[in-house]
């Protein structure tokens, strides 16, 4: 029995070690920005789209696993349906999407999204 009860920790300890080939995008809204990660299936890549036409840039805020202390910002500024990409890093674990306000505070999500 003890040997069984072995083994099947071996087999779920390595099955949570080894990362699935397809990984879920996380998302979050705040005002009319819409932020996710992974982007282009890449967990070091996150992407944040305009859904606004208040003529006011969107932007996902992140932290990545390499940086962790470090607050990243990706903007958008070029308007109403388009998407921006972050470069490629290390894996972003927490982002939240923020419509910018001038003048007043930012629309962003409430939380953040863990991913």
């Amino acid at each position: 029995m003890t040997r069984m009860k072995f083994v099947a920790a071996t087999l779920l300890t390595m099955a949570l070690a080894v990362p699935t080939a397809t990984a879920v995008a996380a998302e979050s809204y705040g005002g009319g920005a819409h932020a996710w990660s992974p982007a282009s299936s890449d967990s070091g890549k996150i992407a944040v789209k305009d859904n606004s036409r208040d003529g006011d840039p969107v932007k996902a805020e992140y932290y990545r696993v390499d940086s962790s202390e470090t607050k990243r910002t990706l903007w958008n500024h070029s308007g109403p349906g388009t998407t921006a990409y972050s470069g490629d890093g290390s894996r972003i674990y927490k982002f939240k999407a923020c419509d910018e306000n001038y003048g007043s505070p930012d629309d962003c999500a409430a939380n953040w999204t863990i991913s």
